[in-house]
């Protein structure tokens, strides 16, 4: 597993925060999607059949599946940096990092300016606890 030190995290933030939009974006663009399929498949249903237009319901679903396409890709993209995407809704994103010894996630939340928190696995997101100076040590190269 790769580690980072706060620095590092920090500067992979405007290229994930790129990914992390992207991925938001195609998602909402799929479920827009998705909802009009449901909505005429409800108008179908309510009106016990309907004439379809075969081939624009074909291109609605294969929109929808490059909007996902997309996503998959852009986490993807963010997993193979070593950055855990915990939550796409809210652009959460968590860092493995080494402190003492022990494997720490630094805490980052798409809309935040900087790093600031950090947690243990078991813990998660409410665990969240400011980042202190163990981590700002490590980063300048001082020993922890």
């Amino acid at each position: 597993m790769k580690t980072f030190t706060l620095d590092e995290a920090q500067s992979l933030l405007p290229v994930l925060e790129s990914l992390l939009k992207r991925a938001i974006e195609g998602k909402r663009s799929a479920q827009t999607v998705e909802s009009d399929l449901n909505g005429l498949a409800q108008r179908i249903y309510l009106a016990g059949g309907m004439l379809l237009n075969p081939a624009g319901v074909a291109k609605q679903r294969a929109e929808m599946e490059a909007h996902l396409n997309r996503v998959r890709e852009c986490v993807a993209e963010i997993d193979a940096i070593g950055v855990q995407v915990k939550d796409l809704e809210t652009g959460l994103l968590d860092f493995p990092c080494r402190v003492d010894n022990e494997i720490v996630l630094l805490c980052w939340r798409l809309g935040e300016t900087a790093i600031e928190h950090w947690h243990t696995p078991e813990a998660g997101f409410q665990g969240r606890q400011p980042v202190d100076e163990r981590f700002r040590r490590r980063a300048s190269g001082r020993p922890n």
